[in-house]
């Protein structure tokens, strides 16, 4: 009878497995960020990894362990990106044929990236605005065409392959204890494990899984008891956002995890624009919830060695300013109004001496409108510091312009923003 969760030894043979195919990426003390949390703080560099993320780990190993026979008529899989790019390299190394179905939301980058790593050995279908949705199109394919399913997270030897990376930092961590561990979670696949790996040989390390607000599915279901679907999640952290947890990853993580943050998007938003100015580091929104995380738990990790793992990079240069907009708005500094101006001549003049020194408008919508004494206009204000928007508030109203203000109405500002 097959194993029903990862064990150690068999992550050490999928290290076996997979050496000359995954590389061994660094782990890095990072100066600026140990200095701020006063702290020791060791970046695993997955970004680095050949695919750009940890997920060739389980898609190789996963594939590597099949006989010729459950091969034979191809494999396939369901992906947001990085576990696509994964089996994608896995199936031109073993010369076998892939399917790989991916939503129509993910970026357009890593659609590419996984055609380029699987050149003629895999066929791309974009099905969906989800992974859930790709997933069930991927499995009545699996079974139309005897094809192999390879899951991004709810496989035993895909869990294996990924606990390697937790091997690879034990192995260049010999000189210090590791305190805490930080990785980011979605399906469990990764958490599944290296926690397994941590457990084993390393038991007094607090092991810290991190997920995106608008995502928490395994922290919903450990709260639960039980596995369970979210009606709807923010797709934004396309790395880490699934609506439904695995289930043996569940079990896995409800025994090995010991603490769950989630991490507004906005927040992740800030910290991958912060990595990238600061430390030349290019993260995608999965990869950099780890280091947004830290902020939560700053006094407790206070001369500590912590690891952080850095997930994966493959982030799409198109979503820049998507992702500045939506750091901007987290920590404050833009705001959105639509205001009725009098149709008269100086109506705007009037609005902007209101502003202050260091406020600037960043969009600008506004139609007149015929026989009507007022016509609404659009408006996006940027400030120079959060603590700015309550004395515009102030003057607006002294002003007495009117005004209604869109960033607490989340339905009427997601259609206009």
């Amino acid at each position: 009878m097959p194993n029903n969760k990862p064990t150690y030894h068999n992550i050490v043979q999928a290290a076996e497995r997979l050496r000359g195919v995954a590389i061994h990426t660094p782990l890095q003390r990072n100066l600026n960020l140990s200095d701020y949390y006063e702290a020791n703080i060791y970046l695993k560099r997955e970004d680095l990894q050949v695919v750009r993320s940890y997920k060739l780990r389980g898609a190789y190993n996963k594939m590597a362990s099949l006989g010729a026979a459950a091969l034979s008529n191809g494999v396939v899989c369901a992906s947001a990106g990085n576990h696509a790019q994964g089996l994608a390299y896995a199936c031109r190394a073993l010369k076998v044929q892939g399917t790989i179905f991916m939503p129509t939301t993910t970026p357009n980058q890593k659609i590419k990236q996984a055609a380029a790593f699987g050149k003629e050995f895999v066929n791309i279908q974009l099905i969906g605005d989800t992974y859930d949705d790709a997933a069930a199109a991927a499995k009545i394919f699996c079974e139309q065409q005897a094809s192999t399913f390879v899951h991004p997270f709810d496989d035993v030897q895909v869990m294996e392959g990924q606990g390697t990376v937790g091997l690879e930092i034990l192995e260049d961590a010999t000189d210090f204890n590791i305190d805490y561990l930080l990785f980011a979670i979605g399906g469990g696949g990764l958490a599944s494990g290296v926690s397994t790996v941590f457990k084993h040989e390393s038991p007094n390390t607090q092991l810290i899984a991190v997920e995106p607000a608008g995502a928490p599915t395994m922290k919903t279901a450990i709260d639960k008891g039980k596995v369970f679907t979210l009606d709807s999640i923010d797709k934004f952290v396309d790395g880490a956002a699934v609506r439904r947890a695995g289930e043996i990853t569940f079990e896995v993580c409800r025994q090995n995890i010991d603490q769950y943050l989630l991490v507004p998007e906005g927040k992740v938003c800030g910290t991958i624009l912060q990595l990238y100015n600061e430390e030349a580091i290019v993260v995608e929104p999965a990869g950099a919830l780890t280091v947004a995380a830290l902020d939560q738990i700053k006094d407790q990790i206070k001369g500590k060695n912590v690891v952080i793992l850095i997930g994966g990079g493959n982030n799409d240069i198109s979503r820049t300013e998507e992702i500045r907009e939506r750091a901007m708005l987290y920590e404050g500094l833009k705001h959105y109004f639509v205001i009725s101006f009098p149709q008269r001549s100086g109506a705007l003049k009037d609005f902007l001496n209101v502003l202050g020194p260091g406020d600037d408008i960043s969009r600008f919508e506004y139609t007149k409108k015929t026989n009507r004494e007022q016509g609404p206009a659009l408006i996006g204000v940027e400030l120079k510091n959060k603590t700015d928007f309550e004395p515009l508030i102030a003057r607006m109203d002294k002003a007495k312009i009117v005004y209604e203000y869109l960033n607490n109405q989340p339905d009427l500002f997601s259609i206009l923003v």
